[in-house]
């Protein structure tokens, strides 16, 4: 019982010990945790698409723009956004969601684009947007809800100028479901099976900068309907759009005619899109339409009839686009549309067919001419253009890109009367030769050879060219002169160098990505008389210091120079310690960029440091120390190696010790040492006398102090002058290291008098000795000498020999 109360009691205290633990087992749960996603630029965007995310994720603090796009989120709760303050733009475009709980999006009130379009939303709610007053575009298209709901929804949205809403699951729009949205640049209205529309209900949006409609199911069922809702966006500012329409008949038009304020005077853009189009339709609405269809699809092979009643002076644009003719054997070309066709300013036929040159002849006006994607060959375009004839002569836009031609001579020969061509696009042809000499237009400004084949420049390009476009070619050279160019474009070749800049005293802009382009120099630049565009980004940089610092001089402002595309485009190709690195982010240190004068200014150091240590060496005598060490240790060498060969031979030829002392004098005093010096007592070693012919004089020496017991110096001025002397007194300084002799082996007598500061300071053992030993004197009174000469003797015998 008492164990159990125990127990009892510090049951609290265990929970307590294990309360943080558990705690931190339940915040580590992986379903918990927030997900986090660090695709964040220096921009603050964060392109966090396919992501896989099944919840918002955590970004970087202040980021601006937030795309979740693609993504499998089902739910944004009232948590997930806290923190994101500063987010101008929200996507959440092609997720699953189901439930935004109302306070999601409160956090947001700097929000200005959210997009929630291709979702599961079955519902809108209005208290999503209410703290959303900065919000300026909307998208809620692609959610399957069936009526906008509340009048609320977009009551606090003042600032909304583009709403996007509607899908195929939208049956009905009621007044008030817009109440608030007052102007808008752009409305967008997917609405292909609304069923129940409350005239007015958008009607009150003005001013409308562009409108787009999707109504495929009213203009088929409910003409009515579609008649109202046309009627509330007519006006003649507005750009309209009309998606999704199949007109078969005279009832299709019924909308249009039915709609007051629709007609030609008030209606002035109209663009349709995946429109299924017949004849009778086409007939019966060219008398409510002076404008421009665009992209239809021309079925049961009627002919073009002429509405009696229309006046088609007014039309100025004829743009026909990807038409599908069915019954093509029914088709009679252009023939019958000849009446529209001599009125036109502007004529483009995209993908379609050919144009004869009947049909061409047609266009009397014509002044802009398009026939991109076509089936044009070298010679089909004989047709088009009559042989060149000239018919079109008030032709100055000519667009012939994306077909089948090869031959600029027969181009140019064919556009050569055009009088008035300005501007000529033969771009993504099959150029591959250019041609020595060919005859343009004198008015041409504008050509475009870009996406061909061509491997040189030739001087058929005209002179009267303003803007130049022969960009994704095969060129390796450009020595063409163009006088009037202004403009040139050369991205996608295989250029190594910029073009000669003498070549184009008046070009402005040169673009020139994507080449082999490694390197150019400032003189190259300045060779451009007035060129003030430049980009020359993605090409094999080499991050030379030069080059480097003049790129990084135009990023900032300071070339003569503009470097227009982006900085990121310019990444190092070499050297290998660089490759990769943005050209803007290098930082090359003064010893790479001046290797050569890094190197000169070293070798100046070394030398400079080289001749001060050279001084100082000498300054202290270190030269003349080596010198004796290595004679010293040369005739040490020589003196063990003579013993050692002795030992051999087992020949003693010399006692160790054969004089008493070895006297080192010099040559000037040799008469004082032979009239004084000599000492029937004492055996002395004299140069003179003693030492062997033919042996090297450092042996001599060595050998002369090594069987000596002592050593004599006769100190003068001219010993200390004296270079054998020194030598002498060096042997005897290296005795002393050697430990073999005491300070009493060398016995000092002074000549002259002579202090210790006349002996060099290099001597400094021996200068300490002479302050430690007691040295003779030469006296020069004649009563004086006896006691010199008793001492000299005492000297020579040593203290335990001492007279008497």
């Amino acid at each position: 019982m008492k164990q159990t109360r125990g127990f009892r009691k510090s049951l609290p205290f265990v929970l307590l010990l294990f309360l943080p633990c558990l705690s931190r087992a339940h915040r580590s749960n992986p379903e918990d945790e927030k997900p986090s996603c660090d695709r964040c630029d220096r921009r603050l965007s964060c392109n966090c698409t396919y992501g896989g995310f099944t919840r918002v994720p955590t970004v970087t603090d202040g980021a601006l723009t937030l795309d979740l796009s693609f993504n499998n989120i089902s739910e944004v709760t009232d948590d997930d956004l806290i923190g994101h303050a500063h987010l101008r733009a929200l996507s959440l475009h092609g997720n699953t969601l189901t439930v935004i709980q109302p306070s999601a999006f409160d956090a947001l009130w700097n929000l200005e684009e959210l997009d929630l379009s291709n979702n599961r939303l079955t519902a809108l709610n209005h208290t999503w947007f209410q703290k959303l007053g900065a919000l300026q575009k909307l998208n809620l298209v692609g959610n399957p809800y069936r009526s906008l709901g509340s009048s609320l929804l977009f009551q606090g949205l003042v600032r909304l100028r583009k709403l996007a809403f509607g899908s195929d699951d939208l049956v009905e729009l009621r007044r008030g479901h817009l109440t608030g949205v007052s102007q808008l640049e752009e409305l967008t209205v997917h609405a292909n099976n609304l069923q129940r529309y409350d005239a007015g209900t958008l009607a009150g949006i003005w001013p409308l900068g562009r409108v787009t409609l999707s109504l495929h199911g009213p203009f088929l069922n409910n003409t009515a309907l579609a008649s109202d809702l046309l009627g509330d966006v007519s006006y003649p500012e507005t750009p309209m759009v009309l998606l999704d329409l199949h007109l078969i008949g005279n009832e299709s038009i019924q909308p249009f005619r039915e709609t007051s304020t629709f007609d030609f005077i008030v209606l002035s853009f109209l663009t349709t899109y995946n429109l299924s189009v017949s004849d009778e339709f086409f007939n019966a609405s060219r008398c409510h339409f002076s404008q421009q269809m665009i992209s239809h699809d021309v079925s049961d092979g009627s002919r073009w009839e002429r509405a009696k009643e229309t006046d088609h002076k007014n039309i100025d644009e004829f743009f026909i686009r990807d038409v599908v003719i069915l019954n093509v054997w029914k088709f009679v070309s252009f023939m019958d549309l000849g009446f529209l066709l001599q009125y036109p300013r502007r004529v483009s036929v995209i993908g379609v067919f050919l144009l004869p040159c009947n049909s061409t002849r047609l266009l009397k006006n014509l002044q802009y001419l398009d026939l991109t994607n076509n089936l044009l060959t070298d010679m089909t375009l004989e047709q088009t253009l009559c042989n060149g004839d000239g018919t079109l002569k008030n032709l100055r836009v000519l667009n012939f890109s994306g077909n089948a031609l090869k031959s600029l001579s027969t181009l140019s020969h064919l556009v050569a009367k055009l009088d008035k061509l300005a501007h000529l696009d033969v771009s993504r042809n099959g150029y591959n030769v250019m041609p020595t000499h060919c005859t343009w237009p004198s008015t041409l400004q504008y050509l475009n050879i870009s996406g061909s084949k061509l491997t040189e420049v030739t001087a058929c390009m005209p002179k009267t060219l303003q803007v130049l476009d022969l960009s994704n070619n095969d060129l390796q050279t450009f020595l063409v002169d163009l006088p009037a160019l202004r403009e040139l474009y050369l991205s996608g070749n295989k250029l190594q160098n910029l073009p000669n800049g003498s070549k184009f005293p008046n070009l402005q802009s040169l673009t020139i990505q994507s080449n082999t382009l490694s390197i150019f120099h400032d003189s190259e630049l300045k060779s451009y008389q007035r060129l003030t565009n430049l980009q020359a980004g993605q090409n094999k940089i080499l991050c030379s210091c030069e080059f480097v610092n003049l790129l990084q001089m135009s990023f900032r402002g300071q070339g003569a120079v503009a470097l227009t595309d982006e900085e990121e485009n310019y990444i190092c190709d070499s050297p290998l310690p660089l490759q990769g690195e943005q050209v803007g982010q290098v930082h090359l240190s003064i010893a790479y960029c001046h290797q050569v004068l890094v190197v000169c200014v070293c070798c100046g150091v070394a030398l400079v440091i080289m001749v001060v240590l050279v001084v100082v060496l000498w300054r202290i005598h270190a030269f003349w120390y080596v010198k004796m060490t290595w004679a010293w240790l040369k005739a040490k060498r020589s003196s063990s190696s003579r013993r050692r060969r002795q030992n051999r031979d087992g020949t003693d030829s010399e006692p160790l010790l054969c004089y008493d002392a070895f006297v080192s004098y010099s040559e000037r005093d040799a008469s004082w040492v032979e009239e004084y010096l000599p000492l029937q007592a004492f055996s002395l070693c004299l140069h003179k006398r003693d030492f062997l012919p033919g042996q090297w004089i450092v042996d001599n020496i060595m050998s002369a102090m090594e069987r000596s017991r002592r050593t004599v110096f006769i100190l003068s001025e001219n010993f200390v002058s004296s270079d054998w002397c020194r030598y002498e007194l060096d042997f005897s300084h290296f005795r002393l290291f050697d430990g073999k002799d005491d300070g009493d082996t060398a016995i000092l007598i002074l000549l002259e008098p002579l202090s210790k500061d006349d002996i060099p300071k290099r001597f400094c053992k021996l200068r300490k000795l002479m302050n430690s030993t007691t040295y003779l004197e030469w006296p020069q009174e004649e009563e004086k000498r006896p006691e010199f000469w008793g001492s000299l003797r005492n000297a020579l015998r040593g203290d335990d020999e001492e007279e008497p």
